[in-house]
């Protein structure tokens, strides 16, 4: 199997650029400001995969931000799923994020094919991209439309409601966000 991942920020602030045709004035968007009561972060990082196969995505948010130990966490869930598929072999492509080409992960891909070559499941082979080259990666475009797809031009998203959004345009399960943990 073929397939895309990259990691996202989606800004429950900030806002995408947009265009929009209107007969009366233009549409704005207008940057919102957080309020001090608000408990929600600022933005929610966010793995994606990227199915060559179906189109489908596969989000897993993240409590915290992208670091080797939770791109551990993501690739055992995915390889997992993908092994209850019945799928034997993944080639994914990705960047060449810190997390990616960290000592951790690098040693952790390499024991878990050496795992599934003793008892079975899904190899990971990986083919990272050049660096400064995102438009070689299928998945960037599909992160721009659904920060677009779910922006409202003059409220900011609660935290929940962000990702419930996301869920749904792409068509995926809402699963509990992956925890950061400190070694």
């Amino acid at each position: 199997m073929l397939g895309f991942e990259d990691e996202v920020w989606f800004s429950r602030f900030s806002q995408p650029n947009l265009y929009a045709w209107t007969d009366q004035m233009p549409l704005r968007l207008v940057e919102q400001e957080a309020e001090k009561s608000d408990p929600d972060p600022k933005a929610l990082a966010c793995y994606g995969f990227l199915r060559a196969d179906t189109g489908q995505m596969l989000l897993r948010f993240v409590a915290g931000r992208p670091v080797s130990a939770v791109t551990l966490q993501f690739l055992a869930w995915l390889l997992q799923r993908l092994a209850q598929e019945g799928k034997q072999a993944l080639l994914m492509i990705w960047d060449n994020a810190s997390w990616h080409i960290s000592k951790a992960v690098r040693t952790w891909v390499k024991a878990h094919n050496r795992k599934v070559k003793a008892e079975g499941g899904c190899r990971l082979l990986i083919c990272r991209l050049p660096s400064k080259s995102p438009w070689l990666n299928n998945i960037e475009p599909k992160w721009v439309h659904g920060k677009r797809a779910v922006v409202e031009p003059d409220r900011t998203l609660m935290a929940d409601e962000l990702k419930n959004r996301l869920c749904d345009y792409y068509g995926c399960e809402l699963l509990e966000p992956i925890p950061q943990q400190v070694p």
